[in-house]
């Protein structure tokens, strides 16, 4: 007779993508773990619930994470899975990160109404990031905006029954909901460099404990890229609200970080490349970002 199962506890946010992420790791770990059971336990955060307000008036992406990592501290959870772009650059002590999903698409996405050909630039476009406005209005000036909140789902409904003309989303989490349809036009990363983190999931969990289980969830080179990016808003000492944007690719032994980040005190936008050893990602975030502090400011515009 073979004895009880060892069951694990995954920390989730509610939102049909949040659960649908949760989804893709619990099924990695039951696939390389069959001595594992493992259930999802979703959550309402503070960022869910505030739909009113821009996500920097009422502290960030941190409202996205915080009840998770109560579950996680207090033994309710013994992982949470995120959208790694929603993870505060700093993080407690006893909560790291522990593994990082390979990357979906990194993108940014273009979503216009349903039949609609062209952005109608009378109607404001859905958008509650200032580094995709700030990008975007590079793209095209005439643009105006209007703070969008809530899930995809949400969003589509308030874009389709005629509130916006556009919205810009990141094509991963259409992709995981499969509306990969309803993308009406990809931002390259040389028109639109998107978030730190985009289109990796993060597992984070408690210091101490053993997570060897985690090993086939765990990607290695966007485990590189993430942190190369993670670094260069840290450095800046900026969170998931500043304007900034980071993307990494890497071969495995060499990462190639691309940046853009917006001075608000000055109103320079400033961009950048640079390249390091995938043995020390963070070491690239941090060059490029200090080349972008006063005094150095290349490729300022």
């Amino acid at each position: 007779m073979g004895g009880e199962k060892r069951k694990i506890i995954i920390g989730s946010r509610e939102s049909r993508l949040a659960m649908i992420q949760a989804e893709l790791i619990r099924a990695q770990i039951l696939r390389e773990n069959p001595d594992l059971e493992a259930e999802i336990a979703a959550m309402k955060t503070t960022g869910d619930r505030i739909l009113n307000r821009a996500l920097e008036k009422i502290g960030g992406k941190g409202l996205f994470v915080k009840e998770l990592d109560a579950a996680l501290l207090d033994g309710r959870t013994d992982l949470s899975v995120h959208s790694l772009k929603d993870v505060p650059m700093e993080l407690p002590k006893e909560l790291p990160l522990l593994a990082y999903s390979a990357r979906e698409d990194a993108r940014d996405a273009l979503v216009l109404p349903e039949n609609a050909q062209e952005i109608d630039f009378s109607k404001p476009v859905g958008c509650s990031s200032r580094r995709r406005m700030l990008q975007f209005r590079e793209l095209y000036p005439q643009a105006e905006f209007a703070l969008i909140r809530g899930n995809v789902q949400t969003r589509l409904r308030k874009l389709d029954e005629g509130q916006y003309s556009a919205t810009i989303l990141a094509a991963a989490g259409l992709k995981r909901l499969g509306l990969e349809h309803r993308i009406s036009r990809y931002f390259t990363a040389e028109e639109m460099i998107p978030a730190a983190g985009q289109g990796i999931l993060a597992v984070q969990g408690r210091a101490g404990r053993d997570y060897s289980y985690l090993r086939a969830c765990s990607d290695k080179k966007a485990e590189v890229c993430a942190r190369a990016e993670r670094a260069f808003v840290r450095e800046l000492g900026g969170d998931c609200s500043t304007p900034a944007a980071a993307f990494a690719e890497s071969d495995g032994e060499t990462v190639s970080l691309r940046a853009w980040y917006f001075d608000e005190p000055s109103g320079r936008v400033c961009r950048g490349h640079e390249e390091g050893s995938a043995a020390e990602p963070e070491e690239a975030g941090r060059r490029l970002a200090q080349s972008f502090l006063p005094g150095h400011m290349p490729g300022v515009r």
